[in-house]
């Protein structure tokens, strides 16, 4: 939060209950109800689209074992992988209306909620993954969590979805050109959906869920999503190609809804924000790794790779959308953030 500049664990923690209104004392109880407490631990729901064996797996893993242990097992996060509480976009209006507790949720749909957060799905928009990491864990990427509160939501961190890369079952992918005649899924976002178009791609919105049905219908060509998901959602079963292009990098954001997070004692609070920051970390990691070591496992999955494009030529063929960006997000916040160290 701002104005974090304190030395100690606990002197942060002080101030962040006095900046949530609370206090740093604990509420007495007796051995007995808090015993109960324990065997009776408050469940919430947290869902997410992708398997447990995922980025968003390993953040919601990690954020549901910190709250545990934070809380002295008062609450338990029960998880919802592989979509099981619905798409993005329905996950994100039922933490909306508070149906469920919590959710992980990527980038792309972010927009439909908060269209000023489009601003991070422009394409080529980041250098690297460093640089999108050093955006979003700045003043810049934290005014953007504060944007959902007017949208009745708690943003509580920043997790990491990763890099985007395109697959396709026709042909390898090296130019703008080859996009052209290609029938591509991309995810629902409007920012995205601008910039392929700009490209001449034959580029549909679709939910998650329907994705790998519809690549292996051949009701689309092809698809772009970060490797660990193409690894975790087993697109290389469907997919024949691999351009490893990272148009967009693609972050996520651990949500609650508002009246579970006001529910909580001012010291809960603080332990689920902080057990939401390590539960993103963990999110990057396995991003990370995935983007390591997961394309030699996609290509002993018999799927061809192209390992580089020309950034600047794809940048430079997507210039007529520049004009729609500035006018959507300003230019002054594009140039802030392609300039951000």
């Amino acid at each position: 939060m701002p104005g974090f500049r304190l030395s100690s664990k606990s002197a942060r923690r002080r101030q962040f209950l006095r900046l949530l209104g609370g206090s740093a004392a604990a509420l007495a109880c007796n051995p007995a109800a808090f015993a109960i407490e324990q065997q009776n631990p408050k469940v919430l729901k947290l869902g997410y689209i992708l398997s447990r064996n995922s980025q968003l797996g390993a953040g919601a893993e990690v954020f549901a074992d910190e709250i545990s242990k934070r809380t002295s097992g008062r609450y338990r996060i029960d998880q919802y992988p592989d979509s099981a509480l619905g798409g993005e976009v329905e996950m994100f209006k039922a933490v909306q209306l508070g149906t469920v507790d919590l959710a992980f949720i990527t980038g792309a749909p972010l927009p439909n909620f908060v269209a000023d957060v489009g601003v991070f799905n422009i394409p080529f928009i980041f250098r690297d993954v460093n640089h999108a990491h050093a955006v979003l864990d700045g003043p810049i990427g934290k005014s953007y969590l504060t944007k959902f509160r007017d949208k009745d939501l708690i943003a509580l961190a920043w997790g990491e979805n990763g890099m985007r890369h395109l697959t396709n079952s026709r042909h390898e992918i090296r130019t703008p050109d080859d996009l052209k005649g290609l029938k591509l899924r991309i995810p629902q976002s409007n920012v995205m959906l601008t910039g392929f178009k700009a490209l001449d791609a034959d580029v549909h919105e679709l939910p998650f869920p329907l994705v790998y049905a519809a690549l292996q219908s051949g009701q689309f060509d092809g698809q772009e999503n970060p490797i660990a998901t193409i690894i975790s959602s087993k697109f290389f079963q469907v997919q024949k190609y691999l351009t490893l292009s990272g148009h967009v990098y693609d972050p996520a954001i651990l949500f609650m809804a508002v009246d579970t997070f006001s529910d909580l004692s001012a010291e809960d609070k603080y332990s689920f924000v902080e057990a939401a920051k390590l539960g993103g970390a963990a999110s990057r990691r396995f991003a990370a790794a995935a983007q390591k070591d997961g394309v030699a496992q996609l290509m002993n999955s018999g799927m061809q790779v192209v390992t580089k494009i020309d950034s600047a030529k794809f940048a430079a063929a997507m210039a007529s959308a520049n004009p729609i960006f500035a006018r959507q997000f300003g230019s002054d916040v594009i140039a802030q953030i392609k300039a951000y160290s």
